[in-house]
């Protein structure tokens, strides 16, 4: 049997709804660029999963976890500690907005996130207070755990799974132009029995790229923070730069209570999940009474190898380099829509930091399941570019690390891509008139 069919026989992917013959053979990575075992070189453009902002094998990332591993791979993390753990959670304390001041860490995003919810559902349950409802936005995507699924949007990919999720109250996608909405999510938090409001800071990723204000977002916080509800910044995507400043959660005033990071953490060389929290929620946990300790953990909590990618992820996300190669991203974003809004089958061109989006207009409903999806993302594969549509909306995300030459060719080839397409409408049209 050849590498794909033994690939075929034996593993199951992930969102495997791209109905593919066999899934692409990935022999090594430089850089932007996926190696494939028939010599093809595809840029990266969605960072692998939005993970790696500073490139393949990056030698920086590369040489410090290979020098860890000669002294420690793992370890228990209840009753044990290590520096690589000691030093990452004294770099995101200094560097996180909101006056952070302690670091749980845990294996993922999905995972982040459940330790936020059930901080957050015990810290009101160690101060002998009734508040166990959680607010969450509409469109919402925090992971694929069950508590992560139940703060997030319903149906599609988690409708077999719906009774058996706990009820959360949804607010609708905040926009400037809602005038009801804050009115609704201040009528939610007076109730008294909020225990937090969730959050995507500033952008939906797996929903479309969907975007809204600081403005709105601030007073959402305000609303929720005079009512003591708990405030949660899932930051897994916009954490590490992805918006233009380090953090989404720094274009408001108002700070959350606990932050949920991953993805860039490590720059994607390791899996890693951290909840940070404020001095506020920790002192709730009382160490001398069993019923009021976090019994959560997980067997890789804190890996040091993991740690130290992350710190060294963080070093040079911190360095000028990196802080220029996102602002000359950021400042190709915003050219890109004027050259793209020519073309009459898009819609929503936009761009935010290093993020760029737009759908593709097909007159189909805009979802993930929107059919155009899997025609788009093998189209840009034939060009050797790797962007994965989110139903008719395409985004790309790509490593800061990028070059000029390689971003002018992503633009160049959705060019082509929209021109084929309008080309299709056209003769679609025609062949309607003429039936």
């Amino acid at each position: 049997m050849t590498k794909a069919e033994i690939d075929k026989a034996y593993v199951w992917h992930p969102f495997d709804v791209m109905q593919q013959d066999h899934n692409i053979f990935i022999k090594k990575a430089t850089g932007v660029h996926l190696h494939t075992n028939d010599g093809r070189k595809i840029i990266d453009a969605i960072s692998s999963w939005w993970v790696n902002i500073h490139g393949h094998r990056n030698p920086h990332i590369t040489r410090a976890v290979s020098k860890q591993l000669r002294y420690l791979e793992h370890v228990i993390f209840a009753g044990f500690t290590h520096e690589p753990a000691i030093k990452l959670a004294e770099n995101l304390v200094r560097m996180l907005p909101g006056h952070m001041a302690k670091v749980f860490f845990s294996d993922d995003g999905s995972t982040a996130i459940e330790v936020a919810l059930k901080m957050a559902l015990q810290y009101w349950h160690n101060k002998g207070e009734n508040r166990t409802q959680i607010i969450a936005i509409e469109g919402a995507y925090h992971g694929d755990t069950f508590g992560a699924m139940a703060v997030g949007a319903r149906g599609g990919f988690n409708e077999p799974f719906e009774k058996h999720l706990f009820d959360v109250k949804f607010i609708a996608f905040p926009t400037n132009e809602n005038r009801d909405l804050l009115k609704g999510f201040a009528t939610l938090c007076q109730s008294g029995k909020v225990a937090a409001f969730i959050y995507e800071p500033l952008i939906q990723g797996s929903a479309g790229m969907r975007i809204y204000t600081p403005e709105v977002l601030e007073s959402l916080l305000q609303i929720a923070k005079s009512n003591q509800v708990l405030c949660i910044a899932d930051e897994v995507f916009t954490g590490f730069g992805r918006t233009g400043r380090s953090f989404a959660s720094a274009y408001c005033h108002t700070k959350p209570d606990i932050i949920c990071l991953s993805k860039a953490l490590t720059g994607g060389y390791l899996p890693l999940g951290a909840t940070a929290t404020n001095a506020g929620i920790f002192e709730a946990f009382d160490k001398n009474e069993v019923s009021k300790i976090f019994l959560h953990g997980h067997s890789y909590t804190a890996n040091p190898l993991a740690c130290t990618a992350a710190n060294e992820s963080i070093r040079l996300f911190l360095t000028t380099e990196c802080q220029n190669d996102l602002l000359r991203i950021a400042l190709t974003f915003e050219n890109w829509i004027a050259e793209l809004y020519s073309f009459k089958n898009i819609k929503n061109c936009r761009s935010m930091g290093a993020i760029f989006a737009f759908e593709v207009d097909n007159d189909k409903d805009a979802s993930y399941f929107n059919p155009i999806r899997e025609r788009l993302y093998h189209a840009f594969l034939e060009k050797n570019i790797l962007l994965r549509p989110l139903g008719n909306t395409v985004y790309v995300l790509p490593p800061y690390i990028i070059s000029d030459k390689d971003l002018n060719y992503i633009l160049k080839s959705i060019k082509e891509v929209l021109t084929e397409l309008e080309g299709e409408d056209n003769v679609n049209i025609l062949e309607k008139r003429n039936a």
